[in-house]
């Protein structure tokens, strides 16, 4: 096994390890809300941060993976490359939306919750976000399989 097979099994393992979940959280945590169980809303909160730190991994094996040159004397890739730059801005945003928008509603639907309070406004800003994580992470998907700009 070389160098670069090493990397991309495990940076397409962390994809999926890492990544599947993220998503699959970030999409079904509306449910929580819906039904008004704040022990759903605060373990979606819980493993959308895991599981969006986890996927800091993903990027840096795709870093490494860049410096690989295993067809020849040709990088496997590198930073100027639209797919590599344009999935890095994907994931950012798809992060960030995670951090700063899907953690801190279930956050505030759990003590909304815990507090009998209603949460029927925040449902619709949790499923926005998850989808919208979705098809962010569905777009970084496309771009490096099809790698446009190559």
């Amino acid at each position: 096994m070389t160098t670069y097979h090493l990397l991309l099994s495990l940076h397409l393992l962390f994809a999926v390890f890492a990544v599947g979940p993220l998503v699959h959280a970030a999409t079904t945590a509306g449910r929580g809300v819906r039904l008004g169980d704040g022990q759903a809303t605060a373990s979606a909160s819980r493993l959308l941060r895991i599981y969006s730190y986890a996927t800091v991994l993903v990027v840096i094996l795709g870093f490494a993976l860049m410096s690989q040159k295993p067809f020849g004397n040709k990088k496997l890739g590198e930073f100027g490359d639209t797919y590599i730059w344009l999935s890095l801005v994907l994931w950012v945003v798809a992060i960030a939306l995670t951090l700063g928008v899907a953690a801190p509603t279930l956050d505030k639907a759990t003590k909304q919750i815990a507090a009998q309070q209603p949460v029927a406004t925040l449902t619709g800003r949790i499923a926005a976000t998850g989808g919208v994580v979705g098809l962010l992470f569905a777009a970084i998907v496309v771009l490096m399989v099809f790698q446009p700009g190559r």
